[in-house]
């Protein structure tokens, strides 16, 4: 059985990123994967501190990190997964600084420095990622964020398999726009995107779920 795990960097569950790959495991289920979520943030830890135990030689821990904390069983179980779905809002132009920090473990681990030799990782892991932002699509095409994202998709496929991502633009951020200085947002769009487009992103996270479980 395909095993689908996902990875979610924002803060809030059942909000945009949480929402969206919840969709994306649900279209993976509909074809019969075996699917679990993660929630960065009910976890514990750090990034990477360059203890480079993953390079040294004859390490156990080639193509695994040697850190020991609440991040430890979530990278074992990515690299058991067949399939990989992470999320995360943008802030300040780029994902959390915990999504980040999950990254730089598990890449950094799976990286090789030895010439002709990209990864040690000996499996193929599938990814897709979900980008999800408050800005409209209009800005994120003019300060480049694709660039990112290209680069983190890039990134990902140090793990041997396909990586494709899709973005969630110019979400409804709060349940009550009443309650926030937040005049620069106009409520009525937020609310006819959040009806009308996001029910369209939903559907595209869980052709994208289903399509990558059954590949």
């Amino acid at each position: 059985m395909v095993k689908v795990l996902s990875v979610n960097g924002g803060p809030r569950k059942n909000w945009n990123t949480d929402t969206l790959l919840q969709k994306a495991l649900e279209g993976a289920e509909s074809v019969g994967a075996q699917t679990e979520a993660v929630h960065l943030y009910d976890l514990n830890y750090k990034g990477c501190t360059s203890c480079f135990a993953c390079k040294r030689k004859n390490s156990k821990y080639v193509g695994h990190c040697a850190m020991k904390d609440d991040l430890s069983g979530v990278l074992e179980k990515v690299l058991e997964s067949d399939v990989l779905f992470l999320g995360s809002p943008i802030y300040f132009g780029n994902v959390t600084g915990l999504m980040r920090s999950f990254l730089e473990r598990l890449l950094f681990s799976n990286l090789s420095y030895n010439e002709g030799h990209r990864s040690v990782y000996p499996g193929k892991l599938t990814s897709g990622f979900i980008y999800t932002m408050n800005v409209p699509k209009e800005f994120l095409q003019r300060v480049n964020y694709e660039a990112l994202f290209e680069q983190t998709k890039n990134s990902l496929q140090l793990l041997n398999g396909t990586s494709e991502f899709m973005i969630s633009a110019d979400t409804y951020q709060f349940d009550d726009y009443s309650k926030y200085e937040a005049s620069m947002f106009d409520e009525k769009h937020k609310s006819q995107v959040k009806a009308e487009q996001f029910p369209l992103d939903c559907q595209k996270a869980f052709d994208m779920g289903a399509r990558l479980a059954r590949s």
